[in-house]
């Protein structure tokens, strides 16, 4: 999808976001306040130039701005699998993108992620996933690995597996998959504009992905089992 319609949909008082390089940037309008917006565009890969922008464009937020809401754009098919950018330290340079959003929102910035497009493994962990909370447009397409992949690495044969994701959320791609693991927050139809606004408003520290996972039977132990090693207990599954 392209993204300077979906920024028209999320920002109809206004909004000065520009590309270079598939890096997205600037700022917009949400009920009357400034929000800080980063993201990428055209599935491109997460590199180090990439990831340090947006670190950058984080951090400055932070300095300068402090309080502002930060808004995540996703499209991304995952951290870029160059040799150059593994023997930069691709992997350094990814938490270090986290470690930002984190630093943001500790410091009282809320922030929330939009998958608009494509999201798949470490380019979604260290941006979308980790924000306060992250949303998705229903024709999202959301995976950290696909079948074929896990297929690969588990020695387990791809048949299996596909009849494992019919039923069960943490084998499947897609957006609903990931709403009801709970890694997706929700999915917004309609209206982004208003999507967004109270997505921001609700926005805060509170990491309820466990727990919705558990309420739409998505992850049914993570909660649990979150519990028993917070107090020392006996797994208690639902």
């Amino acid at each position: 999808m392209n993204w300077q319609t979906v920024a028209d949909d999320l920002f109809p008082q206004g909004h000065r976001i520009v590309e270079r390089d598939c890096f997205l940037s600037g700022e917009a309008q949400v009920d009357g306040h400034t929000v800080t917006v980063i993201g990428t565009t055209e599935h491109t890969p997460i590199g180090v130039e990439i990831a340090l922008a947006q670190a950058s464009a984080i951090l400055e937020t932070v300095r300068m701005h402090p309080g502002r809401a930060i808004v995540i754009l996703v499209d991304t098919v995952g951290q870029r699998l160059r040799r150059r950018d593994e023997m930069l330290g691709i992997n350094s340079y990814m938490a270090h993108l986290g470690k930002c959003v984190e630093l943001a929102r500790r410091r009282g910035h809320r922030v929330v992620g939009l998958v608009y497009d494509q999201a798949l493994s470490g380019g979604f962990i260290t941006s979308g996933l980790i924000a306060d909370a992250c949303y998705a447009l229903p024709d999202a397409t959301i995976r950290v690995m696909g079948l074929p992949a896990m297929s690969r690495i588990t020695k387990v044969p791809l048949e299996r597996l596909e009849e494992l994701a019919v039923d069960n959320p943490v084998f499947a791609p897609g957006a609903e998959n990931y709403r009801r693991m709970g890694g997706v927050t929700d999915i917004w139809h309609g209206d982004l504009a208003s999507a967004l606004a109270q997505a921001l408003a609700q926005a805060g520290p509170d990491d309820r992905r466990a727990e919705l996972g558990l309420e739409r039977g998505g992850r049914k132990l993570a909660l649990p089992v979150a519990a028993a090693v917070r107090t020392g207990s006996d797994v208690q599954a639902a």
